[in-house]
C-alpha cells in the first residue's frame, strides 16, 4: 500500500517547487533548469515533483542518489584518488542550474558506522568543492534549492516507529493534511517573518538561555538578522541567527539524540570559553563527537543559534534525522546550536558584501563542519537591550511578544 495518495504526493511537490522558488532571490524563467536529485525509496516523491517541474515550463534533470551501500562502499573501500574524484562536466551543468529539489530517503541509517571518518570527512570535502559552483550561485541569488525528508523503514526504525506513523507524522510536520498546504506554509513564512522582524527590533547586545542542565550566553553580533522560512527546507519552523561565535560563554546541553556518519551521539554536553568549546562531553559517541570537532579550526565555535515556538511547529518528537528534529515543537519547542559554519543568511548587509574577511571580522564562524545539537528542556530565554535593561524573549516553548 503507498504511503501517500496521489493527492498528497501532489501537494508536497508544490510546496517544495514553492520552497525553491522562494529561496531564490530572482524569478524563475521558463526553460530553466532544475536538479531533481532523490534517493531510490522516494521515487513516488519525486516523480511528482517531475511533474509540478513540468507544468511550471522548467526542465527537470533527474539524479538519483547513491544508496547507503553505495556510500559505505565509497568512503570505506576507496582510494584516495576515487575518493578525489571529480566528476567530469560537473562545472557546465552547475554554471546552467537555476534550481535544485533534494529528496532524502535513507535506506540504512548505520551502513557508515564501521568507515573511518577521515574518510567520511575527505569524500566530504571534495563533494563540497564539485559543489562549490553553486553555492556561488546561491550567494549570488541565482539559485534556489530546497531539501525534504520521505519516510522510510530505516528513519522509521530509528526513531521507534512503525513506518505508517513515521509516514503520517512526517506528513503533519509538512502539513500536508490541511485543506490546503501551500497556503498554510504561506502563513507560517509570514508569521516567522513578523517575529525575527520584532525580535530584530529589540536590538538585542546579548542572549542567556537557561534551562535544568544550560546556561549559556552570546551576542547576536554586528550586522545580522534573525532568519525564519528561507524555503531552503521543509520542513522549516524555526528562527535562527548565526551569532557572534567570539561572545559564547557557558554551558550547553543537548538532550535530543543526534545521528550522523551512521553513529548516534546523545547526552552532549558542551562547555565555552571565549567561544571555543573547551569541554566535550557525551553519554554516548564522545569519542565520534570529539573526533570531529577536531577537523578543523572553526568546529569547535558556534554558527547557529536557533529557537522554534512549539505553537508554531507542527514536529512533535524525535523523527532521527536533523531536518525535522531541529524544528522540533514538542512539549517546550526548542533551542539549539549548529557547531561549526555559519549561514551568510543571516548577514543584514547586501550579500556580495559578505567575503571571507568581513566574515572573520563580524564573527560569522566558517567551518567545514555544520551539526546541529537540540535542547528540548523547558527554558527561558532573557535579551540585554542596547537601549538598557532585559526583557525575557521565549518561555514555556513560545516567543513572549
Amino acid at each position: 500500500m503507498p504511503l501517500y495518495s496521489p493527492d498528497h504526493l501532489a501537494a508536497y511537490a508544490e510546496v517544495l517547487v514553492w520552497a525553491m522558488r522562494q529561496s531564490r532571490a530572482v524569478p524563475f524563467r521558463n526553460g530553466e533548469l532544475v536538479l531533481l536529485r532523490f534517493d531510490l525509496e522516494a521515487a513516488p516523491l519525486a516523480e511528482a515533483i517531475y511533474a509540478a517541474l513540468m507544468d511550471a515550463h522548467l526542465h527537470p534533470l533527474p539524479q538519483a542518489l547513491p544508496s547507503s551501500a553505495m556510500q559505505a562502499q565509497h568512503f570505506g573501500n576507496s582510494s584516495y584518488g576515487q575518493l578525489t574524484f571529480a566528476q567530469p562536466g560537473l562545472d557546465e551543468l552547475h554554471k546552467a542550474t537555476a534550481g535544485v529539489i533534494t529528496i532524502l530517503a535513507p535506506d540504512d541509517l548505520g551502513a557508515l558506522a564501521g568507515v573511518d571518518p577521515r574518510s567520511i570527512a575527505q569524500g566530504d570535502k571534495s563533494e563540497q568543492q564539485a559543489m562549490a559552483l553553486l553555492d556561488r550561485r546561491r550567494r549570488a541569488g541565482l539559485l534556489g534549492s530546497t531539501v525534504c525528508l520521505f519516510p522510510t523503514r530505516a528513519l522509521a526504525l530509528a526513531s521507534g516507529m512503525e513506518l505508517s506513523e513515521y509516514a503520517e507524522r512526517l506528513a503533519r510536520a509538512c502539513l500536508l493534511f490541511t485543506p490546503d498546504p501551500l497556503a498554510q506554509w504561506k502563513r507560517v513564512k509570514q508569521e516567522l517573518s513578523e517575529i525575527g522582524k520584532w525580535l530584530d527590533s529589540l536590538q538585542i547586545e546579548r542572549l542567556r538561555v537557561e534551562s535544568a542542565s544550560t546556561d549559556l550566553t552570546l551576542s547576536p553580533g554586528v550586522k545580522r538578522r534573525f532568519v525564519g522560512f528561507t524555503g531552503r527546507n521543509v520542513p522549516g519552523f524555526e528562527l535562527y541567527l548565526a551569532p557572534d561565535w567570539r561572545t559564547v560563554e557557558g554551558v550547553y546541553c543537548a538532550d535530543q539524540p543526534s545521528i550522523r556518519w551512521g553513529r548516534l551521539v546523545s547526552g552532549v554536553r558542551l562547555e565555552f570559553h571565549g567561544g571555543v568549546a573547551v569541554s566535550v562531553q557525551a553519554e554516548r559517541g564522545e569519542t565520534f563527537l570529539s573526533g570531529r570537532l577536531a577537523s578543523d579550526g572553526g568546529a569547535r565555535r558556534v554558527g547557529e543559534f536557533s529557537l522554534t515556538d512549539r505553537r508554531i511547529s507542527r514536529v512533535e518528537r524525535f523523527m532521527a534525522h536533523t531536518l525535522l528534529d531541529e524544528n522540533l515543537g514538542g512539549e517546550h519547542g526548542n533551542c539549539h546550536i549548529a557547531l561549526g559554519g555559519a549561514s551568510a543568511a543571516s548577514f543584514s548587509g547586501p550579500p556580495q558584501e559578505l567575503s571571507a574577511e568581513r566574515q572573520e571580522e563580524l564573527g560569522f564562524n566558517a567551518s567545514a563542519l555544520h551539526w546541529d545539537l537540540v535542547n528540548t528542556e523547558q527554558k527561558r530565554v532573557t535579551a540585554k537591550l542596547s537601549g538598557g535593561g532585559t526583557r525575557a524573549i521565549y518561555e514555556d516553548g513560545h516567543f513572549l511578544l
